[in-house]
């Protein structure tokens, strides 16, 4: 019975961390993605210079 109670206050101690740090209000961010999708397009672009004007076939 103890493993269920150190279980059940370990859940309850990590949801309360996890909600201390929620952003209270405004937009949320996403620098991080918009990072990463703006990375894959220039990487589709370079490809296709890449294959348009330097590629020998």
């Amino acid at each position: 019975m103890s493993r269920i109670f150190a279980a059940v206050a370990g859940m309850l101690l990590s949801v309360s961390q996890a909600l201390a740090n929620e952003p209270k209000g405004g937009a949320p961010d996403y620098s991080g993605i918009s990072g990463i999708y703006y990375t894959l397009i220039g990487l589709i672009l370079a490809y296709g210079v890449y294959d348009t004007f330097f590629k020998k076939s």
